[in-house]
């Protein structure tokens, strides 16, 4: 019946997606791959499927797991033609063998406005979600990567709450894939909390210059679209370094997936430490503000 609405759970939505978790599973499990960069491969591949490479993961999870590797490697190889300038002369023969069309990295070239914004909308809407449980489940040495883990974790709660589905959303799952038609998931809206509970504060290490930019590209790519504000300590001397700023969130949920729990959270972003709490107003002094 159109207009129908039936709930579906968190639980029932991983079950729809058990290939896609299988693989990723594969990824950082059996091959040991980093979660992080993993989240950002099972997006591009499901990109690739959805954009009519048919039964494409399902294809790459019937391979060994050498080949499986091989393939990943390639996909970071084409997430790097579609974030940055590609330098180095590099191919993909097996994701071309895989995908029976004529694919290259000069696909990804021509479509990389495209395929950023997509990819970011599956990793947020569909990878998160679905694959967070075995983010959190999977052991690093690396103490800045569990951080991460645990933040992606609660981000699937924070940013993309399942609530009602209009009847019918799902189609061709035959694929192992879910593709939603217009009007699919319905993401909750937070109610409008006030600046304040909104804002977190910012340190870093000096002698370790961060850059507004580094900052909003690491939430962007974990988050997609999430910070209103930016305010960065003002500097006299363009050899100065900024050493605290302050982040107002689009959301509170974001602060809650952050700090998961602790009071302060550290963060890894290009090599330099990131330290971050909830804003407590307190003899404020006015920051200059970076829309």
């Amino acid at each position: 019946m159109d207009g129908t609405q039936y709930t579906v759970t968190l639980d029932e939505f991983k079950l729809f997606h058990g290939i896609d978790r299988t693989l990723y599973a594969v990824l950082v499990r059996d091959l040991g791959r980093d979660t992080l960069e993993c989240l950002q491969i099972m997006g591009l591949w499901l990109w690739l499927e959805r954009g009519g490479f048919c039964n494409f993961v399902s294809k790459i999870l019937s391979l060994p797991p050498f080949l499986i590797n091989e393939l990943a490697d390639e996909a970071v190889i084409c997430l790097k033609c579609i974030n940055t300038q590609l330098s180095e002369v590099a191919e993909i023969p097996l994701t071309h063998s895989l995908a029976k069309k004529d694919i290259s990295l000069q696909f990804f070239q021509e479509n990389k406005r495209t395929a950023r914004h997509e990819i970011q909308s599956l990793i947020t809407g569909v990878c998160i979600p679905s694959l967070s449980d075995i983010m959190e489940k999977t052991r690093y040495n690396e103490s800045p990567n569990h951080t991460q883990i645990m933040l992606l974790s609660h981000a699937a709660s924070a940013t993309s709450p399942l609530t009602q589905i209009p009847a019918g959303s799902f189609v061709d799952s035959s694929s192992g894939i879910s593709t939603l038609r217009t009007g699919g998931i319905v993401k909750a809206r937070a109610n409008e909390t006030s600046r304040n509970e909104r804002t977190m504060f910012v340190t870093f290490s000096k002698g370790y210059p961060v850059s507004e930019t580094e900052v909003r590209q690491f939430f962007t790519r974990l988050f997609g679209n999430c910070i209103e504000s930016f305010l960065m300590q003002e500097v006299v001397s363009p050899n100065e370094q900024a050493l605290y700023a302050k982040i107002v969130f689009l959301r509170s949920s974001f602060i809650r997936a952050i700090l998961s729990g602790v009071s302060k959270a550290k963060f890894t972003i290009n090599g330099k430490h990131v330290w971050m709490r909830k804003f407590v107003p307190k003899n404020e002094r006015p920051l200059p503000m970076y829309l």
